[in-house]
């Protein structure tokens, strides 16, 4: 089996959407259009297993110090062979490559991202407030039930 972790380009987004789809529907991941994720598609890692997408993510930055983990899925199939962290830990590797103090998630999976490493915040310690602008778009507005976590790197 081969992994391969790779920078898509715009040609990627269909299938993109076509993995992350029934995440979307059920509130998970909010929803990006073709439109956004061209115009930060730079901010994507995409995961393929045998040359079939697997799974992606994106490391969003919102400042000197912070980015965010968003989006991250793997398609049911490929379940089971760590994708979802091996993902994270290359966000990780950029975020020191772009020499930030902190990477961001806000998940329902507070305990897939502790075995990463991410400690618990309170929501209102996140400095950058642009951050809430995305929030209206979400199925669960007003009332978030999203845990916040952070990496320190």
């Amino acid at each position: 089996m081969e992994i391969k972790f790779l920078k898509p380009d715009v040609t990627f987004i269909t299938s993109m959407q076509e993995v992350v789809k029934e995440e979307v529907e059920n509130g998970n991941i909010l929803l990006r259009t073709d439109d956004e994720m061209a115009n930060t598609i730079r901010s994507y890692i995409v995961v393929e297993v045998d040359g079939e997408m697997a799974g992606f993510t994106a490391l969003y930055i919102h400042s000197q110090r912070l980015a965010e983990v968003r989006s991250l899925v793997v398609s049911k199939k490929f379940r089971g062979l760590d994708l979802g962290k091996k993902l994270v830990e290359e966000c990780i590797k950029e975020g020191r490559k772009y020499k930030l103090a902190q990477i961001l998630s806000l998940t329902y999976a507070k305990g897939f991202f502790e075995k990463s490493g991410f400690r618990m915040i309170q929501k209102e310690a996140i400095p950058e407030h642009k951050i809430w602008a995305d929030c209206i778009r979400c199925k669960h507005f007003p009332i978030c039930d999203e845990i916040a976590m952070v990496f320190d790197l």
